[in-house]
């Protein structure tokens, strides 16, 4: 390589073109090191407040990542350029925005489609990916409790409920996944009380832990939360009504410190949560979700997915800056070596 004004004499001076074109390769390769990653982001204030923590920007500006907020009321097309849109936004308009970006702009990634988004906002088909599965000898056992859609009059839902077999007590979970607010059902009369459209869970006696399992791209992070306490048949006999609970497992339940019992705390297997999220990154198309996971109390390999969430709270995942980042970092390099000016160097 040339690494003055110009080439000595000899054989160096019998060969320019290959010289140049040597330059322009190696130009080329570190071309994504050369510039800032521009991630454009569309959030509401809420998710970017919680997300775009200080430490989580300083360490973007070291690594050469720009983070710069999406103007909703304008054609993307007159915004960035951007390298990646992340985005966690519902609504048509901004559907049609978003679709139509990519349209124009196919070599941009989006952080994710909004109809694989979709998905997970609605609890009656949120789980269904993880039902289809067979990890029954993948280091454990993973499926979903019994459930039902409940879209009727509420006093029909005590028949509903025998029809469909499930066993009291029941979980009671908003429709549409926005809400983190739930109800637990003990008797047939309380059933009566609830509020369609509504999912039904049967609940499942878990010792009082949840494992948050938190998915970037190819990354994995799980933390323990406090949850639900067991039921048992004294409960069944001495509680009526609905009790409601207004935020399970919230970053103040943080479990990880406590003194648990190592049966109840143990987690999951990590072979078992990377074949678990990589099939549902390739079902269901996302790269960025968190699943919920209890284990049956007493057992020590039957765990069950209660719930699902697209674009978590990472900032209470923690080291979630280094993690979001590099994982930033990977998306471009991958789209990078994917161009046909970067696979046509060899030789």
């Amino acid at each position: 390589m040339v690494s003055g004004g110009r080439v000595g004499g000899g054989e160096g001076e019998a060969e320019p073109e290959v010289s140049a074109a040597v330059a322009v390769e190696e130009e080329v390769a570190e071309a994504p090191a050369a510039r800032e990653l521009v991630v454009g982001y569309a959030l509401t204030s809420k998710k970017a407040k919680s997300f775009l923590q200080p430490k989580l920007r300083g360490l973007a500006r070291k690594k050469g990542i720009l983070f710069v907020a999406i103007d909703q009321k304008r054609p993307l097309s007159d915004q960035g350029p951007f390298d990646i849109v992340l985005h966690k936004l519902t609504g048509r308009e901004w559907q049609q925005l978003l679709e139509e970006y990519r349209e124009a702009h196919p070599e941009v990634t989006v952080l994710d489609p909004p109809g694989a988004i979709e998905h997970l906002l609605n609890r009656q088909s949120m789980l269904q990916e993880v039902s289809e599965l067979d990890l029954s000898d993948s280091h454990g056992r993973v499926g979903v409790p019994k459930q039902l859609f409940v879209n009727t009059d509420p006093s029909s839902i005590p028949a509903a409920v025998m029809r469909a077999g499930l066993s009291l007590p029941l979980v009671a979970k908003p429709l549409v996944a926005k809400s983190h607010e739930l109800s637990l059902a003990y008797d047939p009369i309380s059933l009566t009380k609830l509020e369609p459209p509504l999912v039904l869970q049967e609940f499942v006696n878990h010792g009082g832990v949840l494992f948050k399992v938190y998915i970037v791209g190819d990354a994995i992070r799980v933390v323990r939360r406090f949850s639900l306490p067991n039921v048992d048949e004294g409960d069944l006999s001495n509680n009526a009504g609905v009790f409601r609970f207004p935020r399970v497992s919230c970053a103040s339940a943080n479990a990880d410190d406590a003194d648990l019992d190592p049966h109840v705390a143990e987690l999951p297997p990590r072979p078992l949560l990377e074949i678990l999220a990589k099939e549902l990154r390739r079902r269901l198309g996302l790269r960025l979700f968190n699943i919920d996971m209890i284990r049956e109390h007493g057992t020590r390999d039957r765990f069950y997915v209660i719930d699902m969430n697209y674009f978590p709270g990472y900032g209470k995942m923690p080291g979630y800056e280094h993690v979001f980042t590099d994982f930033l970092l990977s998306l471009v390099q991958e789209e990078y070596k994917r161009r046909p000016s970067y696979s046509s160097c060899e030789g």
